[in-house]
């Protein structure tokens, strides 16, 4: 198997990180990789989410940590690992690992079989790999902001908010570069780009379980997210994805 990246972004995850980098490290050693890096992105975190990777890495060389200058949000801290990354591929992931970090085979496998450069991980496509399901409320926000999604930017996916996306090294070079929205309407964005790129990308159904503790505030970030689909229009018109 061809070298890989795993980019972790993380705010105030001390608790949580050490065990998901645990789980991860245990995956990748159980694969036949020519070479392999974690990458956590601390977006400013006030706890000891950085100790914690710092720690690790001193133990294990492919774990790696890179600091944003302050807190961005997930989208800066996504494309900030992503374009230092060095793998042939790379995924980014959440720091809770909803979507297990063995589902990357999937991804992998899709991408391989369907010869595309982007593989996204998708709760709707089969909603029996769901374990653990979010409120009624977010779940019926999710269709929502999907159907005015499709609508807005004519992509086709019926899931672009699940955080656990593969891009080969081309793609995400050409992608993350023009990204431009850093909170959480950024996957909207990066799909909108590939697509506009003429980047074939495949959606994969996963397994997933909604876990507590996410970052995401229901009320404020809906709001926002709803905003940055008129900014992934907006920003097309002004040809900023050129």
């Amino acid at each position: 198997m061809k070298s890989i990246s795993i980019v972790i972004p993380a705010y105030n995850e001390e608790n949580r990180l050490p065990a998901t980098l645990d789980r991860v490290l245990e995956y990748l050693n159980t694969r036949h990789l020519s070479s392999s890096e974690v990458i956590v992105v601390d977006d400013g975190s006030t706890d000891g989410t950085a100790a914690a990777a710092v720690r690790h890495g001193e133990s294990d060389s492919r774990v790696r940590l890179l600091r944003n200058p302050g807190n961005h949000g997930k989208g800066y801290s996504v494309r900030h690992g992503m374009l230092e990354a060095e793998g042939e591929w790379r995924l980014f992931t959440d720091a809770d690992l909803s979507a297990p970090i063995e589902e990357l085979d999937r991804l992998l496998e899709a991408a391989r079989d369907s010869q595309a450069s982007v593989a996204i991980g998708s709760r709707a496509l089969d909603r029996s790999l769901i374990q653990v399901h979010q409120s009624f409320f977010r779940e019926t926000a999710g269709r929502v902001f999907n159907l005015l999604m499709r609508l807005l930017t004519g992509l086709p996916f019926w899931d672009t908010q699940c955080g656990f996306k593969l891009f080969d090294a081309r793609a995400a070079h050409e992608v993350f570069r023009r990204q431009r929205i850093e909170g959480f309407g950024f996957d909207v964005e990066v799909l909108f780009i590939a697509r506009k790129l003429r980047f074939h990308a495949v959606e994969v159904p996963v397994r997933w379980s909604h876990v507590e503790g996410t970052k995401v505030r229901m009320l404020k970030d809906s709001m926002g997210m709803f905003v940055d689909l008129a900014c992934v229009r907006w920003n097309h018109l002004r040809g900023l994805y050129r």
